[in-house]
């Protein structure tokens, strides 16, 4: 279908070791996926219209990316997207090199304002210096950029913050995700696994910040009972059509989406935009429950 994207994890070595990497656990079980699977997964996957995001892991690890790249350009995958932790693209050769390539859009993470705040998650020193000057060479160059940034419970104070700073970086578009609960997230939920009303509340503050700046802020994994009169800024019902390619297969990411990794509850069965709201990750209310959550009239 004309507009469907592919989700293509091509190994899950990483520079970072993020508290939140939903990845994490599968770091020892495959560090690259070999090329020649990779192209195969390219080849019976294109068609007119179909986009591509090559992530992990870290893509910009794998040795093979650029023939990969210029593999899905010949196809005519469009647009062509790295989702990266951005570190790689301070260095002119590595960026040039993936342009070159045929990659035409990033979507680098930055979890904090200051280092102290972004290399405690990713718990790699240096990295927030790198995913900076990767962002801004990104903004430089005029390329499509959309940025990401995990909401966890180490960074709520900080969002408003943040989204100043990717505004002042040249960002124009900016995405919040509420943290997923698996993975090495899982492992460390309660350190990383912020409450839902405390995440609204600065969410509304840097939506603040995002708009008296012209940037525009979306969120990921946000109910919309959390999102009351900013619900513009859900993305759920702009994702599109998406198949996963990972090492158990291919997934069709919004049926995953709605059919086990989100959940509805009792609250949602009176809530009157309950059809319009995946409702919040499976894991979040296995937690903690539906207390919470109060419908939309």
């Amino acid at each position: 279908m004309a507009g469907d994207r592919i989700d293509l994890k091509v190994g899950f070595a990483c520079n970072n070791r993020c508290v939140f990497c939903a990845q994490g656990h599968k770091r020892d079980a495959c560090d690259a996926m070999p090329v020649d699977e990779l192209a195969k997964k390219l080849v019976e996957s294109a068609g007119p219209g179909k986009g591509l995001v090559l992530t992990g892991g870290e893509p910009t690890l794998h040795k093979k990316l650029l023939p990969l790249i210029r593999l899905a350009s010949q196809l005519g995958y469009s647009p062509i997207q790295v989702q990266t932790n951005g570190r790689l693209l301070r260095y002119p050769n590595v960026l040039d090199a993936l342009i070159a390539a045929g990659a035409n859009e990033f979507s680098p993470s930055l979890h904090g304002s200051r280092a102290e705040v972004h290399d405690a998650l990713t718990r790699a020193p240096g990295s927030f210096d790198d995913s900076v000057a990767g962002i801004e060479a990104v903004a430089k160059r005029g390329m499509s950029l959309v940025t990401n940034s995990v909401v966890t419970r180490s960074n709520l104070d900080d969002l408003p913050d943040l989204v100043a700073l990717l505004a002042r970086l040249g960002v124009r578009h900016a995405q919040l995700a509420f943290v997923h609960p698996v993975g090495t997230a899982m492992e460390l939920f309660d350190e990383t696994v912020p409450r839902l009303p405390d995440a609204e509340r600065h969410i509304r503050r840097a939506r603040e910040i995002a708009i008296a700046a012209g940037l525009t802020l979306v969120t990921e994994a946000m109910p919309l009972c959390f999102l009351r009169g900013m619900e513009e800024l859900a993305v759920e019902s702009r994702i599109p059509a998406t198949t996963v390619l990972d090492l158990e297969g291919p997934l069709d990411y919004e049926r995953w989406r709605r059919a086990e990794g989100k959940a509805h509850g009792a609250p949602c069965t009176r809530c009157s935009r309950a059809r319009d709201c995946e409702g919040p990750w499976r894991e979040y209310t296995d937690r903690w429950g539906w207390d919470e959550f109060e419908p939309i009239a």
